[in-house]
Parts: structure tokens; sequence; C-alpha cells
């Protein structure tokens, strides 16, 4: 029942900008994998140049700052560990806040692959947050998949925003 609202939903935005969007494009075994660990540091390969400096410092109104990933990815590349460790510094300075990371993709892939890749992307934010002295038991995980974008295009520059991992207050 979930999946056909979000079906309908996606339909009806799809219909009202006027876009004409062809079938899911799956995320084929030739594609590149990262199974490190989820905290490896990026190379430089690795790294969308489609993706904007804007992007990397997105502020949620708490303080705390978004995360963006690389297609196919969940390692942690240097603009979002910097991004990460301002959200340590926000955390340390508020001993009493806890946080829920929301995993997010873009559209290419299967629903259940996008739910898990979510998964590792909030997973591996967690991780390193834990590394640097966060409690874990501060931090609570959540994956969407591709469930919610923020941008609603068919291009890198939407698939580039909507790569992410957010922070909500709890």
């Amino acid at each position: 029942m979930k999946n056909r609202f979000i079906m309908l939903m996606v339909i009806a935005a799809i219909s009202f900008a006027g876009c004409g969007g062809g079938p899911k494009e799956e995320v084929g075994d030739a594609q590149t994998r990262d199974t490190s660990g989820g905290t490896t540091s990026s190379t430089g390969a690795d790294t969308d140049s489609g993706l904007r400096d804007d992007l990397s410092a997105r502020d949620l109104g708490s303080g705390l700052q978004i995360i963006y990933f690389d297609f196919d990815k969940y390692n942690l590349r240097p603009d979002a560990r910097t991004a990460l460790d301002h959200n340590y510094q926000m955390l340390r300075d508020n001993p009493g806040m806890r946080i829920m990371i929301e995993g997010h993709c873009d559209e290419r892939g299967t629903d259940e692959y996008n739910l898990a890749l979510g998964e590792r992307r909030a997973k591996a934010a967690k991780d390193y947050l834990a590394k640097l002295g966060i409690d874990g038991s501060r931090i609570s995980i959540i994956s969407y998949g591709e469930e919610r974008p923020v941008a609603l295009g068919h291009d890198e520059d939407a698939w580039s925003r909507n790569r992410r991992g957010e922070f909500e207050t709890e």
C-alpha cells in the first residue's frame, strides 16, 4: 500500500512537472561498489565533478549539516568528513542532543538496493561520529532509499542532491 501511494505521488510529480521520465535505470554489476567498510577516504576518481560546493555546507536549521555521496557509494568523501566534523562539534557541545541520520539515494537502482545503500550511508556517518567520541546510543539511523528526493529532475544535478545523509534532531 505504501509503495502504491509513493508511486502515485511520483507519477503526479512527474506529470505536474511535465517530464516524460523513462523506465528506471538498474544499477548493474559493472558499476563500482564500495566494499571497504564505509568509512574510507574517497579518492579523486570517486568525486562527482558535477556536485557544486554549495551543497557540501547546507545547514538544516539545527546547525547540523547534510553530507553528500558519490554515485553508488557509501564511503565518506572529504567534504562529508568536514560536515561530520562540524556535526560532531554540535553534538559534543549539546550532550543532550539525540539525532536521526537519514540515508537517501537517487532514483537509479531498485527500491530494495537503494534502501540498503541508504542504510549503509547512514551507518557510515554514525560510525564516523562514534569514532570521534559520540555515544552511539544518541544516534539512530533510517534509510529512505529514493523515497524522499529533494530534487525531482532526471539528471546529474538532481541525482547529486538526492545522494545524501540528513541529520534530524529527535
